[in-house]
């Protein structure tokens, strides 16, 4: 599966914001984390926002909604342009329902688990997801350490979608992602890799990309 590194601009700088988006051009997709204070104890940003993102942005959004109701909003995210909203499993009755409406405007569709949430009922659907996000750390803030605990979950996803023969579906994790965590993601299974903090706290952003794209690589040989 090909590598994607998506860095999480809750680590860039909100008053140089699209400066910081300049500097991680050689990204997949740039992740943009939606928080309404309620789902998860932290606010950013909100629609209005994202579409002014969108509209500087060098990648596509690959926009992750830590949000209650779902269902009522993320097909504004989708219709925007974004080319991937994900949604928590946990904030909706029916994920398969809202994959199929973020689909039909033409974005990929995700659905997310947080650290605590199983993935033995979303196995039997994955062909309704366009990705499925492992949480490693819990949503809400930035900077958290990595959760080795819930890899079980991202193998039993990764060893269904071969067995369905899944190739585009992407395996994504996101939370405390770094040049070490990243290499026990990959050898999971893990194809799509959030990473805030390691990407913009030192260095050039785009070389530090480049460095985590190729560890990645190196692990899902191995």
């Amino acid at each position: 599966m090909k590598v994607k590194i998506n860095p999480s601009i809750l680590a860039a700088d909100f008053v140089n914001l699209e400066r910081d988006l300049q500097r991680i051009s050689e990204s997949d997709l740039v992740h943009i984390d939606v928080m309404d204070n309620h789902f998860v104890p932290n606010l950013t940003f909100g629609l209005q926002m994202v579409t002014r993102i969108q509209a500087v942005s060098p990648v596509p959004l690959d926009v992750h909604l830590m949000i209650e109701d779902p269902d009522r909003w993320a097909l504004g995210y989708a219709e925007l342009g974004a080319h991937s909203v994900t949604f928590h499993s946990e904030a909706t009755e029916d994920p398969v329902a809202l994959a199929r409406r973020i689909r039909k405007t033409g974005a990929r569709a995700g659905v997310a688990v947080k650290p605590g949430t199983g993935v033995q009922e979303l196995l039997p659907h994955l062909d309704e997801f366009d990705q499925v996000l492992v949480m490693t750390v819990e949503p809400g803030f930035g900077g958290q350490s990595f959760m080795e605990f819930v890899m079980p979950k991202v193998r039993a996803v990764n060893e269904r979608r071969m067995l369905d023969r899944r190739d585009d579906l992407w395996l994504q994790v996101d939370g405390g992602i770094d040049a070490t965590t990243i290499a026990i993601a990959a050898q999971a299974g893990a194809d799509t890799f959030v990473a805030g903090t390691s990407v913009f706290r030192e260095g050039e952003p785009n070389e530090n990309i480049q460095k985590l794209r190729e560890i990645a690589r190196i692990h899902q040989l191995s």
